[in-house]
């Protein structure tokens, strides 16, 4: 395999250098013709280019890197599989490639690992070796540049808002204290389904409603209460529906593939313009919607009680960490940003694709219930005693593992030349885990494709599927693992668990009148994976 790396690099070395002699002579003797400046136009880029990707540190040719398909000088292996690098297509280039390949996209290097073994290397045993973000284009605005805790660049900084959005967001005590009113917005999801005078509880009962957007309502108000103690009225709320209107459209235009090409190849980024333009828009917009509307409030609060203010929420203790001097107001507004699209978007998928199984399932609906019934004997569930429901909480799993949100998890780089598998893998490679096909590979699972909940509890829980980094499955990653897995599980896992137990324990979730199953296609973007069409469910009361 290092023989063919060595061959393959020579070859590209090789081919560019051809191309770049091609092009020089092109424009030596087109120099006279009244078409030159033309020439020149489309000439230069290129050759420059070209020169670029021969004698640059980042275009080094590097031995026995991991198995590849055929590299195109310029363009990479990016015509061959374009831009759509979702995990279905990135499983099956697996099956012709093996655990680990190399994709060259342009002037990127794209490591995919599909196995349980190089899984653990990636983010547990080398952690710090791959501890690092790649960003791209787009990101790179809605990043401010890495001034976030997700995307930015593994070292202090890093170290620095880890701790920051910890301490008042993923802690067990957090979990303690604001437990109770999540129960309370979801209890007032289950009044207004049961409701007779209004909109959604007739709908609800009759023709089906769509529960995303009521779910989305209750999941803003529980991440708003938690970081600016405030939250929404209603659905009609004009401030509800601004936040959500921007976070949709912020997560559209950054999880689309349609821009990978001007991030792949250079020389087509001048076509992005109009895209780019697009986001840095809406960023401001949305930046000065937090910034006016929360954390001004919150400074202006924090500044007239003074000395004797006590810290009520999360961007109480984060504003503060900047008066202190560990951040910057920039940092405040990213870790705001972070936190409106990873814990209330992410989240909001896996409700609706669990919402979707049960209705689809309603023998597994059935089953919560007499848990839910027999082991708790008539107390409602609490996230207390949800350590106690290990059917719920196998269901939670399985629609983590069938529906991974972030399939690929968020990427991660190498700053420096690393080894993983016994290849070398070139210096600042986006490195991603196919978490999606480690939790649906029947290699590793039985009928992968089935929704069934049983499987952690009977099947699975018996084998030893345990690969390196202590007692961590390395085939069930929803979250990571490791340095840079999402904090955000503390959270999520029991806030899926309780609103699951509180819909099926009040109603008989069914498809709408003349639908005999939902439809749980899936739709996916750059580290997305939901829906493709919101679930119009009928909720019988019982």
């Amino acid at each position: 395999m290092g023989t063919h790396s060595k061959n393959m690099s020579k070859t590209n070395f090789l081919s560019n250098l051809i191309l770049l002699a091609i092009f020089i002579t092109v424009l030596t003797y087109s120099s006279t013709n009244p078409k030159f400046s033309l020439y020149l136009a489309i000439c230069l880029p290129i050759i420059l280019y070209l020169v670029h990707s021969l004698f640059s540190s980042h275009a080094q040719n590097y031995e026995n890197t991991p198995p590849s398909p055929f590299a195109l000088p310029i363009f990479g292996n990016w015509l061959q599989v374009g831009n759509d690098l979702n995990h279905r297509r990135l499983a099956n280039l697996s099956k012709s490639y093996g655990p680990i390949f190399l994709l060259k996209l342009g002037v990127r290097n794209l490591v995919v690992v599909s196995n349980p073994q190089l899984a653990c290397e990636v983010l547990h045993a080398q952690g710090v070796e791959f501890g690092s973000r790649p960003r791209n284009v787009v990101f790179d605005i809605f990043t401010g540049g890495g001034q976030d805790m997700v995307f930015t660049v593994y070292g202090d900084h890093w170290r620095k808002m880890r701790r920051i959005m910890t301490l008042p967001f993923f802690t067990n005590k957090v979990v303690n204290t604001y437990s109770n009113m999540w129960e309370d917005e979801m209890d007032k999801v289950v009044r207004d389904l049961k409701q007779n005078d209004n909109m959604i509880g007739i709908k609800a009962k009759t023709e089906g409603f769509v529960i995303r957007k009521r779910l989305q309502l209750m999941l803003y108000n529980i991440m708003y209460r938690m970081m600016f103690d405030e939250g929404f009225e209603s659905m009609e709320d004009p401030k509800f529906m601004e936040a959500t209107k921007f976070n949709s459209e912020r997560s559209r235009l950054a999880q689309s593939f349609e821009y990978n090409y001007g991030d792949f190849i250079p020389l087509l980024r001048p076509f992005l313009r109009r895209y780019l333009s697009k986001c840095r828009d809406l960023q401001q917009r949305r930046l000065a919607f937090f910034n006016n509307y929360y954390v001004e409030k919150r400074r202006k609060i924090m500044a007239a009680n003074g000395e004797n203010h006590n810290i009520s929420c999360a961007i109480d203790y984060i504003i503060d960490a900047e008066n202190r001097g560990e951040i910057s107001k920039d940092n405040v507004l990213y870790i705001v940003e972070n936190i409106n699209v990873a814990a209330i978007e992410t989240t909001l998928w896996s409700m609706e694709w669990a919402i979707a199984e049960l209705v689809n399932h309603p023998k597994i609906q059935q089953k919560i219930r007499q848990e839910i019934a027999t082991v708790l004997n008539g107390k409602p569930v609490t996230e207390a005693n949800l350590e106690q429901l290990p059917y719920l909480q196998a269901t939670v799993k399985e629609t983590l593992r069938l529906h991974t949100p972030i399939p690929l998890l968020v990427p991660h780089m190498n700053l420096e030349e690393a080894k993983l598998g016994g290849y070398t893998i070139p210096r600042e490679s986006k490195v991603v885990v196919n978490a999606w096909w480690l939790a649906n590979n029947p290699e590793w699972w039985k009928n992968p494709e089935e929704f069934r909940p049983e499987r952690f509890i009977e099947e699975e829980g018996s084998t030893d599927a345990t690969v390196g980094g202590g007692k961590v499955d390395y085939r069930f990653l929803p979250f990571g693992v490791g340095r840079r897995s999402c904090p955000g599980i503390i959270l999520a896992m029991p806030i899926l668990g309780l609103i699951i137990s509180k819909l099926v324990t009040n109603f008989e979730m069914k498809p709408p009148p003349g639908e005999e199953k939902i439809d749980v296609s899936e739709e996916g973007g750059q580290f997305s994976l939901h829906i493709a069409k919101h679930s119009t469910v009928l909720f019988s009361p019982i």
